[in-house]
């Protein structure tokens, strides 16, 4: 008789939150307090290696007990398959999550349901991987090409991209493949910094971390802009001077603008020499993009954190309205939407710099960032990925980075696992941390913001 086979037996959920509000990291022009957080989802089985899924989707604080509820919303379809044919097809979870009528009309493919099923797709590319014995993104470069195609969904794409585009596109990617790999263990992958950049951060402290990021060997950072133009005039002025002429500066408005005001603030800037204006306007407005992106030429335009399928991307490329693609681990419906988005910026010949930062974000996309150099695009010219210094130490498998460039990850799976005791801590609200924390009479605001 042969053994029952594996399965998933149970899909666990936590609200974990960190109250990164308190020393204003991550603030900017839209989001001046976020307290960074993580819809955090676990796949548990019966297999005999305790083989387990991790993935997350990141918010920044209040609602994001609505995120995870959006996930636990997914459990019965997932609760009950087979170990072997999921992490042989991941595909056929996402069509059957995005293909779920009821729920699909909450969005449709987009939104808090669209990210639950992308946190709970990456899971299953978590588990896939560390049964395979690979970091991701050697899963998906070693994968074959036709497979890879097969966990596309080319529906709405293919008036810009055909599945045999994309097959070709993905046999050219494999030439060199090996060496290009090897290259990236000895040398890693492009990073710039946002460390410097929060809007809250004072003067002195964007000077200090500026300087740092530099002898970090980063060559590039990010400053957020928006809010005041006399504050970003000054803050520019102490940027470039910490940096000096040779670095590059990239500015980031996080959708504070209507599309005239993006063009009179950006080109108010050009003294500075931006490298690129990021998110200058609502992540929808595919036209207003294209507009700015003329009128504000040599700085470029990008955008894509919050953008929210591929579809969308697929509009911002035809309209030629972004230089620089964007994208999120965890905002699109999780690995294989962010496959069809990749094929869809090599068609397109639009370099693909990452958005990361937030609560493992940085984990996450450098496997896709990896993928693409390996065996997709080929080069990481004008290709960085994005990192912030913190809360890396809750994860197993931390980002390292190394003279200003990601170091390849060695170790199996996606790099989503959280520590057990972080969990545990920051837990919402019942954690050790919130447990303690809520208990203060004076711990909310009359807003309800954490103070």
């Amino acid at each position: 008789m042969s053994p029952t086979p594996a399965r998933i037996t149970a899909v666990d959920t936590y609200d974990i939150r960190f109250p990164t509000s308190r020393e204003l990291d991550g603030s900017d022009a839209m989001n001046p307090d976020p307290d960074y957080s993580a819809a955090y989802v676990v796949l548990r089985t019966d297999a005999s290696d305790g083989a387990e899924g991790h993935g997350f989707t990141f918010t920044i604080g209040r609602g994001n007990e609505v995120q995870v509820a959006a996930i636990e919303a997914l459990r019965g379809h997932v609760v009950g398959r087979s170990l072997d044919a999921l992490c042989a097809d991941p595909g056929s979870l996402s069509r059957d999550l995005v293909g779920d009528s009821q729920l699909r009309w909450l969005g449709p493919e987009k939104g808090v349901m669209h990210m639950a099923i992308g946190a709970v797709v990456n899971a299953v590319w978590d588990l896939a991987a560390k049964r395979a014995r690979k970091p991701l993104w050697q899963l998906l470069a070693d994968a074959d090409p036709g497979w890879l195609v097969g966990q596309v969904d080319f529906r709405y794409l293919t008036d810009a991209l055909t599945p045999e585009e994309a097959l070709e596109l993905l046999r050219r990617g494999r030439e060199g493949a090996p060496g290009r790999a090897a290259t990236l263990r000895a040398q890693g992958y492009p990073a710039y910094t946002t460390s410097p950049g929060w809007l809250g951060y004072s003067d002195q402290k964007l000077t200090r971390l500026a300087t740092e990021a530099v002898t970090g060997g980063f060559r590039q950072i990010k400053l957020k802009v928006g809010a005041d133009l006399a504050d970003d005039l000054r803050r520019c002025r102490a940027a470039r001077a910490a940096v000096g002429p040779d670095i590059r500066i990239a500015i980031d408005a996080n959708q504070r603008w209507n599309v005239d005001e993006a063009i009179t603030w950006t080109n108010a800037l050009t003294e500075f020499r931006p490298y690129w204006i990021e998110e200058p306007t609502s992540p929808d407005d595919i036209l207003g993009h294209a507009v700015v992106r003329e009128a504000v030429a040599p700085v470029k335009v990008a955008t894509g954190e919050h953008v929210q399928n591929r579809v969308v991307f697929k509009q911002l490329l035809q309209a030629g309205s972004i230089d620089i693609l964007q994208i999120d681990a965890a905002r699109v419906g999780g690995v294989n939407e962010n496959l069809a988005i990749l094929l869809l910026a090599a068609k397109f010949g639009v370099p693909v710099c990452p958005h990361a930062g937030g609560v493992g974000l940085c984990e996450l996309v450098q496997h896709l960032s990896m993928f693409d150099f390996v065996a997709l695009s080929g080069t990481t010219d004008d290709r960085v990925i994005e990192y912030v210094d913190h809360l890396h130490d809750h994860f197993t498998d931390p980002v390292v980075i190394r003279d200003g460039r990601y170091t390849a990850p060695t170790a199996p799976g996606f790099s989503a696992t959280m520590r057990p005791e972080s969990i545990a801590e920051f837990t919402y609200p019942g954690g050790a941390f919130w447990a303690a924390d809520l208990a203060r009479p004076d711990v909310n605001d009359q807003k309800g913001n954490l103070v």
